[in-house]
């Protein structure tokens, strides 16, 4: 596969004014530049709303100071940044801007699905520069039918290798994480299956309210804001065949498989998932509105803050067993980890005292690198009565952060660490008739208080 890293020498970032670009786009970028992997990148801004130079590259430099990010790299990047008022809509305008970079570009488009619809309609309209590469921030569509239409035009603009169709879930130290455990360890490796396994638990849950999200979130929810994307990429990698290589080409051809398996579980979108919503509640000392009464909610919609999603993949490996998918919003606590819970022994020796709990392989997600096993011991005193141990580990952080590595992986010219379009469209195959069923109300929207663990019943152990 062809490498664009010495080719991409411009960074344009359409929706530039938004949350995510200031939040994590440019903190990302700002670790490649003071590590000087990111060296000679020009950095412009796009968006309709109006902001001034000096406006812009305060912004800029307030999201660099995040990470500490100090380097001739980083002082360069903020001299010469720029910010356009645009329509990113309009042929004629992206023309303008496309003119305005040096060398290749990098275009992210930190978009709406609609927008960024639209905007690659316009950029059909304009010749794009040989090696352009395309980022494209989730949700990518807003259901299956969609994905596959956006993805027919993207392909028309540029191939599929120089499409970064972003998930910031799958930054390399956690897709490392994930493939090192199960195909370099032969006691996980011989175990990973029905025979041994009796369910999988992939959780993410978050004591951050809504903070100020409210324009993307009403309209997504937690199912299509955390599980469609960044949960079943999770599951994929857990559920994939081996592959030959790590390289983009295998390790996605084996975790598509994967989602091409996945089915909901007993293929019923009433019971296959649930949903709530929090109510006015505390975490820690700090006092959270009811999410109903958040500043641009609109309550009529039913929006969910926490869902579930119980799956199965459909393979000799898999089949019969439930992998549960978890995300909620203003959560007593922040829980990021995949459980792997083990069947119980065949049988358990008379004189064994205790109670004998399953084998439980926790792997943290995202920034949450930590794995533990936990298993049952002779405790101390008596030697026959059984206690819970927790063998544990902890790789530490990755070079950079999740949006450092997607950058770095666009400049690299390496899509392994994206989405591919065929798998965009599988995720929204799996969870569209669950949306469905929601947006009939055939699912009641349950109630929780923020700061608690959920609706009673809820909680996965």
């Amino acid at each position: 596969m062809a490498s664009n890293k010495s080719q991409i020498k411009t960074l344009l970032i359409l929706g530039a004014s938004g949350d995510l670009t200031a939040r994590l786009l440019l903190p990302g970028l700002g670790q490649l530049l003071s590590s000087n992997r990111g060296h000679g990148i020009k950095l412009i801004g796009a968006a309709i709303d109006p902001m001034t130079k000096s406006a812009w590259t305060a912004r800029v430099r307030k999201s660099f100071a995040t990470v500490g990010a100090k380097s001739r790299s980083v002082t360069a990047a903020l001299d010469s940044t720029q910010y356009v008022q645009a329509d990113i809509t309009s042929p004629q305008e992206m023309t303008k801007l496309l003119a305005m970079c040096d060398g290749v570009p990098a275009i992210y488009f930190a978009l709406p699905p609609a927008i960024t619809a639209k905007t690659i309609d316009a950029l059909q309209e304009v010749d794009l520069p040989t090696g352009t590469v395309l980022l494209m921030e989730k949700p990518f569509g807003v259901d299956e039918q969609s994905a596959r239409a956006l993805n027919k035009k993207a392909a028309a603009l540029v191939p599929e290798n120089q499409i970064h169709r972003v998930d910031h879930f799958l930054g390399k130290s956690t897709v490392l994480n994930f493939l090192g455990v199960r195909f370099a360890n032969r006691i996980f490796e011989a175990s990973w299956s029905n025979l041994h396994i009796e369910r999988i638990d992939i959780v993410f849950d978050e004591s951050l309210a809504l903070e100020n999200r409210a324009r993307y979130y009403d309209k997504a929810g937690a199912l299509v804001d955390m599980i469609q994307s960044h949960l079943l990429q999770v599951l994929a990698l857990m559920t994939c065949e081996s592959p030959a290589t790590t390289n983009a080409d295998d390790l996605r051809d084996s975790t598509a498989q994967a989602l091409r398996a996945t089915r909901l579980w007993k293929d019923d979108p009433i019971t296959a998932g649930r949903r709530a919503r929090y109510t006015a509640g505390k975490i820690g000392s700090k006092s959270i509105v009811s999410y109903a009464k958040e500043p641009g909610i609109d309550p009529s919609r039913k929006t969910e803050t926490l869902a579930e999603l119980t799956v199965e993949v459909r393979t000799a490996r898999w089949a019969g067993v439930p992998i549960t998918l978890r995300s909620g919003k203003a959560m007593g606590a922040d829980r990021f980890e995949a459980l792997v819970t083990y069947k119980p022994v065949s049988h358990l020796p008379t004189g064994l005292k205790g109670t004998a709990e399953p084998n439980v392989l926790k792997l943290g997600l995202g920034d949450h690198n930590t794995i533990a096993l936990c298993i049952d011991v002779n405790g101390p005193g008596d030697p026959f009565e059984l206690g819970r141990a927790n063998l544990f580990s902890d790789p530490g952080a990755g070079e950079f952060e999740a949006y450092g590595e997607v950058l770095l992986a666009a400049i690299d010219g390496d899509p392994s660490l994206s989405v591919r379009g065929d798998m965009a469209e599988q995720c929204w195959r799996i969870v569209d008739p669950v949306l469905r069923a929601w947006r009939a109300d055939k699912v009641p929207l349950q109630q929780y208080k923020a700061g608690s663990t959920g609706p009673k019943g809820w909680m996965i152990e």
